[in-house]
Order: structure tokens, then sequence, then C-alpha cells
């Protein structure tokens, strides 16, 4: 077992206080967006080396033994890489309007950007890796986020409403809220999306200049909001923020949602989303390939994002968790590459089996937890978190003894 120091992201949408409450350590006094916990090139985890306290970066220690620290199973499907990145993020303020491509994507569009000499670091560049980006996120706090779309039907009642707005304030409604209703209105409701979604993303100052019209008739109306005051009032604050961005007014085409602590949603390839505000666990494939579609200073390819976007509706997806031994929740979306695991101890409680496939990183939220194997053990304080190679299997997470408070870790390995 190795313990490992984590990198901290200090993007600017971060929360400069979230990550250190929930660690239990001093805040930085910079916005502190994301905790990486994994072996991602560009910010490995540093593991300490037990036999001489030295530190390596995690992705130098798998290198050297990747049966050993990963399994045979998973370095047949992912080849000799950690096939997961786990962290802890802390949204202020909205992240990017993104999506993440299917395997096959990135493969593709990473040799066609090497093939043509883009530099792997260049702004305008879509594929950082080969490697597909499916994700889930955790609420460890209420958590706002937009994902996917929504039936055509819901969103044209949502802007005949915005249309109803202009009423009141004696307005004359844009021509581009009957032209989104009339691309919505389309018998194929996955091409009225498409044809919805690349008038916003190509519609230039026509699209700025209806969108700030669309938002001072929201804030002069009286009520104008309700009873769609979670959509609305994103496209106020969102504007807020970006203002006159195509995103501003793409945030009506999908599903608009509110998790609570405890509950999780996956995101597929193709799926259109963007994180609002909150405190989370993600988990993804290791992968930085994003293409983004509003809300942000950053490059956006609108070819490849509209090639890369599935534009059917879909149900927010949800992911329910299952219980494993002891009453402890397993949260298994439909990837390969990840699982997480939700494991609370309270103190002199029976050990906890781990749900391990392959290696495995553990972070602890609160209080303290005993890691036991037949081939070593570690004690992990709040804000601890370990690495622990297959070959350390089976684990069982212990409450310390003596501990008079909850313990709170989560677990993330491959879903093989």
């Amino acid at each position: 077992m190795y313990e490992i120091e984590n990198v901290l992201r200090d993007y600017a949408w971060g929360s400069t206080t979230a990550i250190a409450a929930l660690l239990g350590r001093p805040e930085s006094g910079s916005p502190e967006a994301e905790l990486w916990i994994g072996a991602h090139p560009d910010s490995p985890s540093m593991a300490r080396v037990p036999e001489d306290g030295t530190s390596t970066p995690l992705d130098a220690l798998i290198v050297r033994d990747p049966d050993h620290f990963l399994g045979a199973d998973s370095v047949a499907r992912f080849g000799p890489r950690l096939p997961f990145l786990a962290k802890i993020l802390a949204a202020a303020q909205p992240l990017s309007l993104q999506v993440h491509p299917s395997l096959e994507q990135a493969k593709a569009g990473f040799a066609r950007e090497n093939a043509d000499g883009v530099a792997p670091d260049a702004p305008h560049r879509n594929y950082r890796d080969d490697n597909h980006k499916p994700e889930m996120i955790f609420a460890l706090t209420p958590f706002e986020a937009l994902c996917g779309f929504r039936p055509a039907a819901g969103t044209r009642m949502i802007l005949q409403h915005v249309a109803s707005a202009f009423e009141t304030v004696e307005g004359h409604v844009p021509a581009l809220v009957p032209a989104l209703l009339a691309d919505l209105d389309d018998a194929d409701e996955g091409a009225g999306l498409r044809k919805a979604f690349e008038r916003l993303i190509t519609g230039g100052q026509a699209v700025s200049d209806a969108t700030a019209q669309v938002v001072a008739a929201l804030l002069a109306g009286d009520g104008s909001l309700s009873p769609y005051e979670a959509e609305l009032g994103t496209v106020i604050s969102l504007n807020e923020k970006y203002p006159g961005d195509p995103g501003v007014l793409i945030s009506l085409l999908l599903n608009r949602i509110s998790l609570q602590p405890g509950q999780a949603v996956y995101l597929p390839a193709g799926n259109v989303h963007a994180y609002l505000h909150g405190l989370g666990v993600e988990v993804m494939a290791s992968s930085d390939n994003v293409l983004r579609g509003g809300l942000t200073p950053k490059f956006v390819d609108v070819p490849e994002l509209l090639r890369t976007i599935d534009f059917h509706p879909v149900a927010v997806p949800m992911l329910d968790a299952q219980k494993t031994v002891l009453d402890q929740e397993l949260y298994r979306p439909p990837f390969a590459e990840f699982q997480l695991q939700r494991i609370e101890l309270q103190p002199g409680a029976a050990p906890v089996p781990l749900a391990q496939s392959g290696a495995a990183v553990v972070i602890v939220v609160a209080g303290e937890v005993y890691l036991d194997s037949p081939k070593g053990d570690l004690q992990l304080e709040r804000g601890g978190s370990a690495f622990l190679a297959a070959a350390e299997a089976p684990v069982n997470v212990h409450p310390v003894a003596g501990s008079t408070e909850p313990a709170l870790a989560f677990a993330v390995t491959t879903g093989l």
C-alpha cells in the first residue's frame, strides 16, 4: 500500500473553501477546483515508497510492474496504465459547456492531430490523448448541473414561456425565439435538437443580441420565471458570467438537474453537460479529451463539436447504489474503467471488504480508517489517501481502534 499526495488544480471556477473544509486542512487563499487522485501523466499523484520514504509519481511507479500494480486483466483490457482518474471537484462557478468523444473518435482524432503536427499543448488542439472520458459525479453537497438534451416538447414549452415574457414588457420577441420553436417542431426530434443547437452555436452577434433581449425581458417581467425558475434563473446567472455567449440559451435545450448529497449521475460519450455549482466526487476514464461548446473563453471547434454530440433526448442518467457486504454502497456506471464505493464506518464497527478489481485508490473525508491486507496495512486520517496495488487484494477497511467519530471514505477501482 502506498500513501499518496495528490495534485490540486486551481482553475478560476473553483471554490476557495470547499475542498479545504472537506479534507480538514487550511485554505490556500486561491480557488481550489479539482484534487486529482490517480496516475494521469498531466498531474500524477505522488506515491510514498514505504521502504525508504522517498516519493515517486504514481504513473512512473506503475510502469515498473504493470501486472503487479494493475492486475493482468486490467493490463489486457486497458494497457499498462491506471484506467481511471478520481477527483474531488468543487465548482463555485459554472464550468464550460462540454462533451466527451467516444473511444473510436478519440483514437481517430488523436492520430489525425498528431499527423497534422498539432502541438500537444496547442490551445486549438481537441484531442490530448487517445482515450475516451466517460465520467460520473457523486454529490457531497447540493449539486447543480446541465446534463443531456431534454425532450423537444419540454423545451418548446419553456421557449413559449420566454416569448410570453415579452408581452409584460411590451417588447418585440427576438426572431431567434420563433426560429428555435420551429426547429424543435421537427418530426425527427434529434434532427430538430441539432438544428436548434447549431443555430445557437453558429449564430454569432444575432444570438448574442437576442440573448441580451431575453435576459432583459426575464428580469423586467413580474413573476416571469415561474414555473421554470431553475431553467430561466440559470439563463440569467450564466449571462452574468458569460454575457451573450451561445451557451446561455443552449442551456434551455438541456436537462437542468439538482442532485442532493448522496445522489450520482453518469455521463457517457456525446452527452452535452456543464457542472454549475457544488462539491462532489468525480470519477472518469483517465483522459483529458474535452470538446467545449460555450461558457468559456477557450477554443471551441464547432464542426468537431457537432460531430461528437449525441442529439437524442435522454432521461437524466441517474446512478443508483448497489448494496455491498455490510450494507455499504457501490456505484457501477456502464463503463468498464471504474466504479465507486462509499464506505461509512461507525466506531467499533466490523471491517468492510474493499470492492477491488485491479488497482484501487482510497480517500478519507471524515474520521480515520485502517486498511489491512495480507501483504501490509496503512492508517489514513481525514484528508489522507492511498494507492492499492492489485496484488494487495483482498483489503479490509476498519474503523481505527479507540476512535469516537464515524469515518467516511471513498474507493475507486475498475468496473471489470
